[in-house]
């Protein structure tokens, strides 16, 4: 065993670099940033950060007014940021850009603001709408989005299974995406369970289904074991944690996730379907984190506790232009379905809220490697009374980064996880 780092050192901040958008002047201020956080989600469109800065004006050539107002910063000032936590793991990430000014305490001696950056795709995103007509596989269309109104390239994007044509309607270039990925499912998947998340880490844009993040293998290993030291086969340990299950009974009955009722409206042959949807009949279609997919008394979710109803999108945006839709929106007698709601729509829900089923936060020391999306392992005690506890069967196991703060002080840094997974237990056992 090797000693554990309880209490992380202290990073390094080896550039933080801002130029003003009034003559190109740039200015390095590491040595006034006294805290900086920086955050990545799979819930979230872009990053962001945020510095603490503190200035005396006092440099090699004397005293120097505030940067604020020498550089100027006015908003959307570009910022090259570059740290290193304790360990020499370097967070390099792209260009932020000023967002806002905030909590400044202006005095004679020292200033003291905060200053807030987000990404260049989070200030294109208000200058794109989404115009155009789009035809064939949610996946291709997501990739063309980005490209054509953000003008960047997605990292990686997993293949979506059916084809759907759509308008842009005016919307923002996020909003769409985000849209998209509520509609898709993953090509190969027999038992078209949906769900893809839209998000954007250092590394790039990622349109990720669901199954696909959580069946990947863990990347780190971490355990909580109150004695400050590592075992062999963990990278490191955990400081605190507290985990937050969120199990709501009554909640999950009300938004449907165990077992619904659908009805689906077919105006272009005036019929209606009805279709039932039971989490049980599901359990080991999905890609699920831990063993125990279903754990809650099924007395209660025998009946459906929800009902839905939608009309179908069929007849609607075939292919082609003018007489190719004319001649296209029928295929052997029939109108062709432009999505297959009653295939998808409840999978894709239930999908969702079993997502967060276990929520986890943990702190950890600093370990700027972790990126939102990433698989990780993490073993919690067992509450037992003898003195040597043993690893917690149902709490322990992989867990998907949702959210990730990389913190960096003078002091310390650190890294705060907000971990989900979907079900309880670690698969196989121990």
């Amino acid at each position: 065993m090797t000693q554990g780092n309880t209490s992380s050192g202290p990073g390094n901040i080896q550039k933080f670099e801002i130029t003003s958008n009034k003559g190109g002047n740039s200015k390095d201020i590491s040595g006034g940033v006294v805290d900086y956080k920086y955050y990545e989600s799979v819930l979230s469109n872009n990053i962001t950060a945020s510095a603490v800065v503190l200035e005396t004006g006092n440099e090699e050539s004397g005293a120097a007014p505030g940067v604020l107002d020498s550089l100027p910063i006015r908003g959307g000032e570009k910022t090259t940021i570059q740290v290193q936590d304790a360990r020499g793991n370097t967070l390099s990430i792209p260009p932020l850009y000023v967002n806002r000014v905030r909590n400044g305490d202006p005095q004679t001696q020292q200033d003291i603001y905060i200053l807030d950056f987000a990404s260049r795709e989070h200030f294109m995103n208000n200058q794109s709408r989404v115009t155009e007509r789009y035809e064939g596989k949610i996946s291709d269309n997501v990739s063309k989005i980005l490209q054509e109104k953000l003008g960047t390239q997605a990292k990686e994007i997993d293949n979506t299974q059916y084809e759907f044509n759509f308008l842009g309607n005016s919307r923002k270039a996020f909003y769409t995406c985000t849209w998209l990925a509520a509609r898709a499912v993953p090509e190969g998947s027999q038992d078209k369970v949906g769900g893809f998340l839209f998000f954007q880490t250092r590394e790039g844009y990622f349109f990720k289904a669901i199954d696909k993040l959580f069946e990947k293998s863990p990347t780190k290993k971490f355990i909580y074991n109150n004695t400050g030291f590592i075992p062999p086969e963990y990278d490191d340990i955990i400081i605190n944690y507290e985990i937050g299950s969120d199990i709501d009974m009554k909640r999950n009955l009300d938004i449907g996730a165990y077992n619904t009722n659908s009805i689906y409206f077919d105006f272009a042959s005036m019929s209606y379907k009805e279709v039932k949807f039971d989490i049980q009949e599901q359990e080991g279609a999905a890609k699920t984190a831990g063993r125990d997919y279903i754990v809650v008394n099924k007395e209660f979710i025998e009946k459906p506790s929800r009902w839905f109803s939608r009309i179908k999108d069929i007849g609607v945006n075939p292919k082609g232009t003018g007489d190719q839709q004319l001649d296209g929106w029928q295929e052997g007698g029939e109108v062709k379905e432009n999505y297959k709601d009653e295939e998808t729509m409840v999978q894709t829900i239930m999908r969702y809220n079993q997502m967060f089923t276990v929520q986890t936060e943990i702190l950890i020391p600093g370990d700027f490697t972790i990126k939102a999306g990433d698989i990780i392992q993490c073993d919690f005690p067992q509450l037992e009374s003898k003195e040597q506890k043993e690893k917690n069967p149902q709490s322990g196991g992989n867990y998907m980064v949702a959210h990730v703060c990389h913190r960096i002080s003078p002091r310390e840094s650190l890294t705060s996880l907000g971990l989900v997974r979907d079900s309880f237990g670690k698969q196989g056992g121990f």
